[in-house]
Parts: C-alpha cells; sequence; structure tokens
C-alpha cells in the first residue's frame, strides 16, 4: 500500500464519485481510479461497488477506511516531526458563517493553540460534508437541527459526529410598507431555504433567489419577505429597513462536524475550538 493510494481511497469514499475525489485532491479522475485498482489489486479485495450513482463502500471499504485515515494521519505527524513543520488545521464553514460566526470559534482555537496553522475554506454544506469524509477538512461549520447530523433535511455521509457550539436565530421580515408575499427564499439545498420549507410548507408562494444576501436585499426594496439568520439583520433592523413579522421560526444549531474516526487525532483541536 502507498500513501497516495489511501489518500486516493479516502478521498473517493469522502465525495462518493471519482470525479469528485480527483477535484478535492487536484488529480485527473483517471489517475484517482488508478490509484483505487492498485489498492484493491494489492489488498486482493473489492473496495467499492461501482454503480449508476457512484462508488459505494464494500465491507471490507469500510472497513480499511478510518483505518487508512489514521495511517495518513500518523504520516502526517512524522512528516511535521522530521521537518519541525507546524502542524496544519482545515476548517470549513458554510459561506455566512465564515463571515459573521467562524472568526470567534477561530479566535478561540488561536489562543488556546497557537502552535497550529489553521487553514480556513468557505464551501457549501455538500462540498463541506463531502470534503470532511473524505479528509480534505479536518472539521466544518454548518446549520442543522435536531438531535443527529441531518435533522434539518440533509442525508450527511457516514461515520460523522458532531457537537453544537451556538445557536442561530431566525426571523421573518419585510421592509415597512413592503409586500409580504412572495417568501424569497435562496437555492434549493441551502440551509435557511430548507428551514424555510420546513416552516411554511409547499403553500405559501416562493421567489427562489441566488443567495440570502440577495433575498435580504429584495426584502428591503419592498418586494416580499424573507427568513433570515438574526446575525445577518441587527442593522436593518435596528435602522428600520425591515421589520419583524411574526412567524414560528425555530432557531438553528451552529454545529460543528467531524469524521469520528479521526477523532483521536483532532480531539485536542476540537476541545480547543468548542471549549
Amino acid at each position: 500500500m502507498e500513501l497516495r493510494q489511501l489518500r486516493g481511497f479516502v478521498a473517493v469514499a469522502g465525495a462518493g464519485t471519482v470525479t469528485g475525489a480527483a477535484t478535492s485532491l487536484g488529480l485527473a479522475p483517471a489517475s484517482v481510479s488508478e490509484q483505487v485498482r492498485r489498492l484493491e489489486r494489492s489488498l486482493g479485495v473489492a473496495l467499492f461497488e461501482r454503480t449508476p450513482q457512484g462508488m459505494r463502500l464494500t465491507e471490507p471499504g469500510a472497513t480499511l477506511l478510518p483505518r487508512a485515515q489514521g495511517l495518513l494521519d500518523h504520516a502526517d505527524d512524522v512528516r511535521r516531526a522530521v521537518t519541525g513543520r507546524r502542524r496544519r488545521v482545515r476548517i470549513g464553514a458554510l459561506e455566512m458563517l465564515a463571515a459573521a460566526k467562524l472568526p470567534a470559534v477561530i479566535r478561540r482555537l488561536s489562543e488556546r493553540r497557537p502552535d497550529l496553522e489553521v487553514d480556513v475554506r468557505s464551501r457549501t454544506r455538500q462540498s463541506l460534508l463531502a470534503e470532511v469524509a473524505g479528509g480534505e477538512l479536518d472539521a466544518a461549520l454548518l446549520l442543522d437541527s435536531g438531535m443527529q447530523i441531518g435533522g434539518l433535511g440533509f442525508t450527511p455521509p457516514p461515520d460523522m459526529d458532531f457537537l453544537d457550539v451556538g445557536e442561530v436565530g431566525l426571523s421573518l421580515v419585510a421592509a415597512p410598507g413592503g409586500d409580504r408575499e412572495p417568501l424569497l427564499v435562496s437555492a434549493s439545498g441551502c440551509s435557511i431555504r430548507l428551514a424555510a420549507d420546513r416552516v411554511f410548507g409547499p403553500g405559501v408562494p416562493r421567489r427562489e433567489l441566488t443567495s440570502i444576501a440577495t433575498a435580504r436585499e429584495w426584502a428591503r426594496q419592498g418586494l416580499g419577505s424573507a427568513l433570515l439568520p438574526d446575525f445577518a439583520l441587527e442593522p436593518d433592523l435596528a435602522s428600520g429597513a425591515l421589520v419583524a413579522l411574526d412567524s414560528d421560526a425555530p432557531r438553528l444549531a451552529l454545529r460543528l462536524v467531524w469524521l469520528r474516526s479521526r477523532e483521536p487525532a483532532l480531539r485536542d483541536v476540537l476541545y480547543a475550538m468548542s471549549a
């Protein structure tokens, strides 16, 4: 077994497709496929079931995954010990959280672990989960609800664990004297969109826009109402540009997620981020 083969295997397991793994690794899909095939030949077992929907781990593949990630973590530890290089931690977040909430988490981490080099990346939720599962990210910050990952209405990769490090309130807002309909929503799959669909159901007229920022601006212009996170609303509510409307808007969990099989290597970092 070679480290590059293990790295390719872990990336495919996380992304669910060779193409997705190749993109995250910066390699050609053919190269990643060849790495996986060579690893399978060296072990004498099939690690993936190739399906029209993507690459699904076989039982031997599922057994290998946490051990492969552990070997990659150990190799990184050895490399740092030999070269004296600082430990690098890769943290991802939804774009709106990267601007509003991630700085406080990074500040806690920097204060408690000044020896770390922190790499911050902004991604969509789907990319965040795939990169955590594939080992490209150590942990990610996203919005969710309930007692397990995906309670908001999305399906996470297997072997994920989490810790809620805060809450984000949602408010239904509109411009004073502006239209209350349609409901201005972000693209399908966005966490705030999932929350809006859950609160209002299918019967409320909607206008789908490109982002939370666009929905807020359209609401400011009186073109409808929008369900938005509190941290994006404070200036507009204070100035009177937007007013809060009655709604049963939920509070969402600010959720730190990571791969359970990597927790021994990350425990000190996760504690520092969440303490």
